[in-house]
């Protein structure tokens, strides 16, 4: 764990969180599951973890998740907030290995980002949230999984598309090293 943030970092952090909470409550499209929505905040939850790194991710994760649960509906969820922070700490994972800041998104990258996007939406929506809900607040395991499957299923795909559109925007932004001439 790195012992001092960058003021970079903290900014993002900021911003992110706030950009979250944001697209949590107004980009999200409901599934018919209860409480349970195709989440857009996910989409960019991945760039900004692939960008600054596994505290930053968990960190937007957990304060986005909060803030919208506490502002939009009056007190957090903290399974479903958990959840969130896995998310974004498993995609900053990826960080170092993606090099999207260095301009590099390509066939090799895109797999690995989703592989590493399924692998923790999975283990957040399939396994962490639910199995919380049932023991913080004896929910019914048969509705809780059910919504774990739907927001595992819905996530990865929004991940994969949105996110994906996201991070290889940003990468063809940047200026790949060694790829300036001197005149």
């Amino acid at each position: 764990m790195e012992r001092n943030l960058s003021i970079k970092t903290i900014v993002a952090i900021g911003i992110g969180a706030a950009v979250f909470m944001i697209l949590g409550r107004f980009g999200s499209i409901p599934t018919g599951i209860p409480n349970t929505n195709i989440e857009t905040s996910y989409a960019f939850l991945a760039l900004m973890a692939v960008l600054y790194g596994p505290i930053a991710g968990l960190s937007i994760g957990f304060i986005g998740h909060a803030l919208k649960d506490l502002v939009f509906y009056g007190s957090p969820w903290f399974s479903w907030i958990i959840a969130s922070s896995v998310v974004g700490l498993i995609l900053g994972l990826a960080w170092k290995k993606l090099k999207v800041n260095e301009g590099e998104f390509e066939k090799k990258e895109i797999i690995l980002f989703n592989g590493y996007q399924i692998i923790a939406n999975m283990i957040a929506w399939l396994l962490i949230a639910p199995t919380l809900d049932v023991f913080i607040y004896s929910e019914p395991a048969n509705k809780v999984y059910l919504q774990g499957v739907v927001a595992a299923i819905s996530n990865s795909i929004t991940v994969g598309v949105l996110g994906t559109i996201l991070v290889n925007t940003y990468a063809k932004t940047r200026v790949k090293k060694g790829s300036l001439d001197r005149e």
